[in-house]
């Protein structure tokens, strides 16, 4: 499955701290919305209830024709049909992972070489980040300066990560971003349909 840039809007990472219930109703919300590709992450619990959580999550997005891309889990993202498989620097090579899985793949990175090689590798996004340092709204440190660096070197979808706000949108776009992935600013809000909303109004701009 190929998506198109604008696929990777907003993406929505799942917040681990949730019961299965809760978190399902959550990202029913937010992709309500508008989320439009949803990451399943959660890195502590046995693999019985990863995959537990993988199906209710896959009946949902299939519901919504949403993809559903699954965080480090090659084994999980096999067993339910993922759309996705996203792997950090830590977890299985893409070169591996792209042996076994043919769907979607990809790599979150730090800095521009990760970035590169991840994109030489054959990933199909990238998730960069942390763009923020911190979840202070008057103390953030933007690491601006490779972003655009990294754009001119990969022809991919760059995701950022990291204390992201709907306010920061525009800016991030301006800069190179395709989009934007997001936990708690979503997750964290007693209504992430009106949360995921507020994103969404601010990538009207870009969406032409």
């Amino acid at each position: 499955m190929n998506l198109s840039d604008k696929k990777y809007i907003l993406y929505l990472v799942t917040d681990e701290n949730l019961d299965d219930n809760i978190l399902v109703e959550k990202v029913e919300s937010a992709i309500l919305g508008g989320v439009n590709v949803v990451q399943l992450r959660d890195k502590e619990i046995s693999s019985k209830r990863m995959l537990q959580r993988a199906k209710k999550l896959k009946e949902l997005t299939e519901k919504y024709k949403v993809p559903l891309i699954i965080n480090d889990r090659l084994d999980i993202a096999l067993a339910v049909d993922a759309e996705g498989l996203h792997v950090g620097q830590d977890d299985l090579p893409i070169e591996v992972c792209k042996k076994h899985f043919k769907g979607i793949i990809g790599v979150s990175t730090s800095n521009k070489l990760q970035a590169i090689k991840a994109y030489e590798s054959g990933a199909d996004y990238i998730g960069y980040g942390a763009i923020f340092s911190t979840e202070s709204k008057n103390d953030y440190n933007l690491i601006n300066n490779e972003i655009s660096e990294i754009k001119n070197n990969v022809k991919i979808p760059i995701v950022g990560i990291g204390g992201i706000k709907h306010f920061h949108v525009k800016e991030l776009v301006e800069q190179g971003l395709d989009g934007v992935a997001v936990i708690s600013a979503i997750m964290g809000k007693e209504d992430p349909q009106k949360a995921a909303k507020r994103f969404v109004e601010e990538f009207k701009d870009y969406l032409n």
